[in-house]
């Protein structure tokens, strides 16, 4: 039974679009207040939906007096039924001289197995569900290649080995507390396994949409911040024109 990776500090675990959609909103009343320009505004947006942990969401709203409204990291909460549980559908691939795809909805087992000799597999685990929270993914690849798509709140340890090839670690790392467990290991002989860790289709269009919704918002308070003072200033120059003529006309 492979072992849990350590806890990370707190700071350092992987943020939910929920924690940076309460940063982007600091943001978005920051610029209507005038605290940053259009420029900053979009710069600082950018650097929150790319942010991965509470480490590199924390300097972003250090300036801004509503700074303290950066999230911290929940603790972990129940396992959610609809992510754990499920019965296996698949428990391991052979490709041989061809190929193996398992994405999308599919039920991932405590052990997966992978072998391929001159061919290629693609593993992703994005939209998958899982049988139990700690799962292991055993990948032997022999002059052929696999790549692993993790979920961006894996919590994933890579072992593997390359020899004459590589193992890459890349997506190896800390996720969220309630994520799942992901140990990956294996050997790649004169071949190749990369391990990557991406967010959903849906999570990058949701934070597309949110940062164009974001620049609109502040288009529209900035116009009306605009119109309100060229009201000012013209309401201004009227009344004193209006108060002059009816000055001459008590003279008159």
């Amino acid at each position: 039974m492979s072992s849990s990776p350590a806890v990370p500090e707190p700071r350092n675990l992987r943020a939910s679009d929920a924690d940076r959609e309460r940063v982007a909103n600091v943001l978005r009343e920051a610029a209507g207040d005038g605290r940053l320009t259009m420029d900053e505004l979009d710069e600082r947006l950018d650097a929150v939906y790319a942010a991965k942990t509470y480490a590199e969401l924390e300097p972003i709203t250090r300036d801004l007096p509503d700074a303290g409204t950066v999230p911290t990291p929940a603790t972990a909460a129940p396992l959610d039924p609809a992510r754990f549980g499920a019965e296996p559908t698949s428990h391991g691939a052979v490709a041989i001289l061809g190929g193996f795809t398992r994405r999308g909805d599919w039920v991932v087992p405590k052990e997966f197995t992978a072998f391929m000799f001159m061919g290629g597999g693609e593993i992703d685990l994005r939209e998958a569900r899982f049988t139990e929270r700690e799962v292991a993914i055993h990948i032997v690849a022999i002059m052929g290649g696999c790549e692993i798509i993790v979920p961006e709140d894996a919590n994933v340890r890579v072992t593997g080995v390359g020899v004459m090839g590589a193992f890459e670690h890349s997506g190896a790392g800390t996720g969220s507390p309630d994520g799942p467990v992901i140990t990956i290991n294996g050997v790649a002989f004169m071949g190749g396994v990369d391990v990557k860790r991406k967010p959903t289709n849906e999570s990058m269009r949701d934070a597309r949409e949110r940062r164009l919704a974001a620049r609109r918002e502040y288009r529209e308070v900035r116009r009306d911040v605009r119109h309100e003072r060229r009201e000012q200033i013209y309401g201004r120059h009227d009344h004193f024109g209006r108060h002059d003529h009816g000055h001459t006309d008590e003279l008159d």
